[in-house]
């Protein structure tokens, strides 16, 4: 998995790099920031409400399992 990750990333400073030089010289226009930025916040609120629900999911099934023990406990104590 790290190396997955170390190529991936090698390949995107190469990809960078290779654009910055093919890009010509001069201040980069502020539109491409303001896109990327709020780019970045839409998928980053994204992500925090899909792991708020992953958590909720998860608290649940630990709900659902500690009923579930509490329940053979309590079965067994009474048989």
């Amino acid at each position: 998995m790290t190396r997955e990750i170390e190529r991936a990333l090698r390949f995107l400073v190469r990809r960078r790099s290779r654009a910055q030089r093919s890009r010509p010289a001069g201040p980069e226009p502020p539109g491409d920031r303001v896109s990327f930025r709020a780019t970045v916040d839409l998928r980053l609120g994204n992500l925090e409400r899909q792991m708020d629900e992953l958590k909720g999911r998860i608290n649940g099934l630990l709900f659902v399992l500690a009923g579930a023990v509490a329940t053979q406990v309590v079965l067994k104590l009474l048989a």
